[in-house]
């Protein structure tokens, strides 16, 4: 035990949900009066109604000083509840938990920062907030800037930064804290590309200092590059607690299993694959390779079904549509049967991270007849020291992507294929 930096036993979190909710004084009097108008009326006052909502059930782990604990699962699966109640922000309805060290907890890269106040004075108060001495944060000072890469603006006030700017302040105060336990949340979800690649290599970096770190990212390539553990939530409960590599290898599993689907009345979507230019499946795609989208479709013969690609993140932003300007290139063919469709990709240039293809056939001028969320799952590497590349990055909206090869090559088959696993 005394080499346990955290102990998690039986930890839940209950929550009231109703459509009546009196969290401040506000609310609480303008029910009263609510009730003392009804009262008067000689009615009775309509009830709230809740129901019960438990964001953890019965989780229970451990971590051991100086390891890197990934935790992973889809939004709603009970992550950030987790970490708040380890940072002490929120109280456990059930439960023990024991910590050993001084935390920090950087949930919200930004929080406490002033508007009008300038860079220099944000990082004092910021770092003040965080739980570092005046004295700490003089000494780490210049390393902050630099590696904000903030030195022209230092004297301005942040409500005239620009998001990156912001975020890339932000991150720097709070990447040199020294506690012994860090608990980070999605950290690596803010900036660009390239300064996602510099955080990744601060976290490196406070990992190898020993520290014990507990941290939360839907980038499945950073929590495998950072993480030798990972608890696995699902809807609250805790799925599983191991290695890395089997917690990713069952995430990315059930993630497709659990996919939203609709039915299609016209053309459906029987199998998906996302295959390299050898015919292989492969969990990773860098940007600019080609890929072929392997399709198995079945189709009524109506004249107008299409097929159509979604890209979106893990978190379900949309990033971008592979649908040329021209609708007839992604025409279904006009006669019934089940067919092999081969669409030639090439793999947009992402920021290093996990994303995910919705899938879906439509008819035109009458919107999508059979659509799959999260049909496939793929990883993608960054490159940005190449000259003369772009990255995606998730706050632009890319729109239309230009196909090397719009046209997809149909196959009749003759058998009737099982369903999409």
């Amino acid at each position: 035990m005394a080499s346990l930096a955290i102990s998690v036993e039986g930890l839940s979190k209950r929550y009231e949900l109703g459509h009546l909710q009196h969290d401040t004084l506000r609310d609480q009097l303008a029910h009263k009066g609510r009730s003392l108008i009804a009262a008067l009326r000689g009615r009775a006052h309509a009830k709230s109604t809740t129901e019960e909502f438990w964001a953890l059930q019965d989780v229970s782990f451990s971590v051991e000083k100086g390891e890197v604990l990934g935790v992973i699962g889809r939004n709603g699966a009970g992550k950030s509840t987790l970490l708040k109640i380890l940072s002490r922000i929120t109280e456990p309805t059930h439960g023990t938990i024991r910590v050993r060290g001084r935390v920090a907890s950087l949930l919200e890269v930004g929080t406490g920062f002033h508007p009008e106040l300038t860079g220099r004075d944000n990082i004092f108060l910021n770092g003040a907030l965080l739980g570092m001495r005046r004295e700490e944060i003089r000494r780490k000072f210049d390393a902050i800037v630099s590696f904000a890469e903030v030195e022209q603006f230092l004297d301005t006030p942040v409500k005239r930064y620009s998001s990156g700017m912001y975020v890339r302040l932000a991150f720097a105060v709070a990447a040199h804290l020294e506690p012994d336990i860090l608990i980070v949340d999605e950290v690596l979800a803010v900036g660009d590309a390239g300064f996602q690649q510099k955080c990744l290599g601060k976290m490196n970096e406070v990992a190898d200092s020993g520290r014990t770190i507990l941290f939360v990212s839907h980038n499945i390539n950073a929590i495998r590059s950072l993480t030798t553990r990972c608890v696995y939530l699902k809807r609250g409960t805790m799925e599983f607690v191991g290695p890395t590599a089997e917690s990713i290898d069952l995430y990315t599993k059930n993630l497709r299993a659990d996919r939203a689907s609709t039915s299609g009345q016209h053309a459906s979507i029987l199998r998906a694959a996302l295959v390299d230019v050898s015919g292989m499946e492969t969990p990773t795609f860098p940007g600019g390779d080609f890929a072929f989208l392997k399709l198995l479709v079945e189709t009524d013969g109506h004249p107008l079904a299409s097929v159509e690609a979604t890209l979106t993140d893990l978190a379900g932003t949309t990033l971008g549509l592979y649908s040329p300007g021209h609708f007839a290139e992604w025409r279904l063919p006009a006669a019934a049967g089940v067919y092999e469709l081969s669409l030639k990709l090439r793999m947009p240039r992402l920021a290093t991270g996990n994303y995910g293809f919705d899938l879906s056939t439509t008819i035109h001028g009458f919107g999508s007849d059979h659509y799959l969320s999260d049909a496939l799952v793929f990883g993608s590497e960054s490159r940005v020291n190449h000259p003369g590349q772009w990255e995606l990055r998730k706050e632009y909206n890319v729109g239309h992507f230009i196909m090397d090869e719009g046209v997809p090559v149909a196959t009749l088959v003759d058998q009737s294929p099982s369903p999409c696993p």
